[in-house]
């Protein structure tokens, strides 16, 4: 029987031609389907991406795709790679392996190629795939006959997915994209740390994460419109759009009610009392969203005139008297610690929590219990744990099949299995430095 998601896969063109970008007569003449095994849940098994992407942000997407079954072809720079790879202290114990590139870059192979000299070999591989998602500088690609119209001129279905810093066009077109930057430009900066302080950056690349969220999703919109209409198209996402539409309710607060934001530190702009508070051994976040929340954490408090107070009485009035209400709250929470409010708090309407460290995070009952926590092996470092898939299916498979690749692990596999690449090109290709193990 043939599966559902035939809709996705790929397909292989009978003559196996040595491609050049802009130049392949055939182009419209490729069958794109294929019969999935039926026992692999995977939702995008049969999905081929052609991933060009390094740091965070592309990593990020196209792990997130090689979780659900899509296997990813990591396009990598010979002798060198991701520039993650070299993103540490920490490295894993007796080893150059970062730590950093292993928490992005699973379910994935390692496929060395130097892009300009071998720009054919990647057109060719671009046929043989469903997606290309790619973070380099507007027009980078482009300069090398690897841009959207190059590679659409031989391979029309393929979705072709660009993550960058501000986009294709406007002033800032041009310039390198981070996240700190991006989030600094984006108004994040201007809203993080304490209040009277200065400016902080989140403790990890949140902007990066959302727009390889962003892109993930566009990716998976597009296969299914491609399904359709059989057609291929250009995805563009950048980090300082991406940025700003994440500003959510603090943008609408600006457009709309003309109010600009300034740093709170953990308490939010609109509700009251919600933010982390003092204890004698750490912090306890508490956030009362509704005033029948409110009622209730005063009662556990043994504040149950707070509830009385007209001064208190609707959330309206506690954010117009947020100075005098969280003064009461947190001279209240230092007189206990994390654990003796926790049993408190056992029970409440309102949602409560100790700010953990990274070792309470990871030795909390409740994550051990999720097994979000996954162990591979290694070829280099041995035993490996990552942060697996935090989304589950009741029938489809979202998992960590394989480790992060070592650099040009899978050079010589994909060249022989999927370009069917003879013994002698392949080693013709890797004496003149085009590709590498």
């Amino acid at each position: 029987m043939r599966s559902i998601f035939t809709i996705f896969s790929r397909g292989y063109t009978a003559n196996k031609r040595f491609l050049i970008c802009g130049h392949n007569p055939r182009k419209h003449r490729r069958p794109f389907s294929t019969t999935v095994v039926e026992d692999d849940r995977s939702p995008l098994s049969g999905t081929r991406v052609l991933d060009l992407t390094r740091i965070v942000a592309g990593p990020y997407c196209t792990m997130i795709l090689g979780d659900l079954g899509a296997e990813i072809l990591k396009i990598e720079r010979p002798g060198s790679g991701d520039e993650a790879r070299k993103w540490g202290p920490p490295f894993f114990e007796g080893t150059r392996e970062s730590t950093y590139f292993a928490s992005v870059n699973r379910n994935k192979k390692s496929v060395c190629i130097d892009l300009k000299r071998g720009r054919d070999v990647v057109c060719e591989l671009a046929r043989e795939c469903d997606v290309l998602v790619e973070n380099y500088v507007p027009g980078k690609l482009s300069s090398m006959g690897l841009g959207y119209d190059d590679i659409a001129e031989v391979a029309p279905r393929l979705i072709y997915c660009s993550l960058t810093g501000y986009g294709s066009q406007g002033p800032y077109a041009s310039r390198s994209g981070y996240d700190v930057i991006a989030a600094s430009l984006g108004g994040l900066l201007h809203i993080t740390g304490p209040k009277d302080g200065p400016p902080c950056k989140v403790g990890v690349a949140m902007t990066d994460l959302a727009t390889g969220l962003y892109a993930h999703g566009a990716i998976m919109a597009a296969l299914l419109q491609r399904s359709r209409t059989n057609k291929g198209q250009w995805i563009q996402c950048n980090l300082l759009s991406t940025q700003i539409a994440s500003l959510i309710n603090i943008a609408s607060n600006y457009l709309n009610g003309g109010k600009d934001a300034t740093r709170l530190g953990s308490e939010h702009e609109s509700i009251v009392p919600y933010e982390a508070f003092p204890t004698r051994d750490g912090y306890m976040t508490v956030g009362a969203g509704s005033d029948l929340q409110f009622v209730d954490l005063v009662k556990r408090l043994q504040l149950p005139e707070l509830a009385d107070d007209e001064k208190f009485q609707d959330n309206t009035a506690r954010v117009e008297h947020r100075t005098e209400l969280l003064r009461i709250l947190r001279g209240t929470f230092e007189k206990k610690t994390n654990q003796e409010w926790s049993a408190v708090l056992e029970g409440a309407t309102f949602p409560y929590g100790a700010v953990n460290s990274i070792r309470e995070v990871f030795d909390d009952p409740h994550v051990k219990y999720t097994h979000l926590v996954q162990e591979v092996d290694h070829p280099i470092t041995g035993k490996m744990k990552l942060v697996g898939p935090p989304v589950t299916y009741s029938y489809a498979t979202n998992a960590v099949r394989s480790p992060p690749p070592v650099l040009g692990q899978h050079t010589e596999e994909v060249l022989r299995n999927i370009l069917k690449y003879s013994d002698d090109k392949i080693e013709n290709l890797m004496a003149q430095k085009i590709v590498a193990k």
